[in-house]
C-alpha cells in the first residue's frame, strides 16, 4: 500500500502509528496474524502459510491502515438529521460529560443521552447534527450511539418515525478536530 506525501507511518510489532496534517492515530493490530513492515514509500503486509482465512485478514489489516491514512489526511464526517412529527426535540452537547442530551423526545419527561467517544467532535445546528474527527471508529460509533439513543421500542416503527437518523457520510476537511 503506498504512503501519500505528508503522512508518516511507524510500526512497532503490530502496533501502527500514522501521523498526518490533521493529527495522529494509533491502532493495535496484534489480533491479526499478519506481519506489517514499512518500506520507504509503502506499507507491506505479509502472512505465513496464506490460507483463505489469513488472506482475508491481510485485507482487514490493509483496510484499517487505509482508513487511518484517510483519517489523518481528509478526516471523516457523519451528518444526522432530527425527525419528529408532533413534539419538537431539543438536542444539546454536553462537552464536560461527553454526551449528547436529547430532550422532549416523543414528549418524554426524562432526557435521553448518547455517548460521544474520544476523538469525535459533535456540532448541533437546528435539526442537523454533524459528527467529525480523524478516527473512523470513534466518529462512526458516536453517530451510531446518537441514532440508537432515539430507538423507539414496543411501538409500530412504520407509524412512529421520530428519531435521529444518519443522512450522509463522507470525508471532511476538519481543522484539528479529534487530535490524539
Amino acid at each position: 500500500m503506498p504512503i501519500p506525501d505528508k503522512v508518516s507511518v511507524r510500526v512497532e510489532g503490530r502496533t501502527v502509528q500514522v501521523k498526518g496534517p490533521l493529527g495522529s492515530l494509533v491502532d493495535d493490530l496484534s489480533h491479526l496474524p499478519v506481519s506489517i513492515s514499512v518500506e520507504p514509500s509503502q506499507v507491506r503486509f505479509e502472512t505465513k502459510w496464506p490460507r483463505k482465512r489469513e488472506v482475508g485478514m491481510l485485507g482487514t489489516a490493509a483496510a484499517h491502515v487505509r482508513n487511518m491514512i484517510r483519517g489523518v489526511t481528509q478526516g471523516y464526517k457523519y451528518d444526522l438529521r432530527t425527525v419528529y412529527a408532533h413534539f419538537p426535540v431539543t438536542v444539546k452537547v454536553d462537552d464536560k460529560a461527553k454526551v449528547l442530551k436529547i430532550e422532549n423526545f416523543t414528549g418524554e419527561k426524562t432526557p435521553r443521552y448518547a455517548k460521544i467517544l474520544e476523538g469525535a467532535k459533535v456540532q448541533v445546528k437546528g435539526e442537523d447534527i454533524s459528527v467529525e474527527g480523524v478516527d473512523l471508529k470513534a466518529v462512526s460509533q458516536t453517530a451510531a450511539n446518537i441514532q440508537d439513543s432515539t430507538r423507539i421500542k414496543e411501538k409500530d416503527l412504520r407509524v412512529f418515525l421520530d428519531g435521529i437518523y444518519i443522512s450522509g457520510k463522507g470525508p471532511a476537511e476538519v481543522s484539528g478536530a479529534g487530535k490524539k
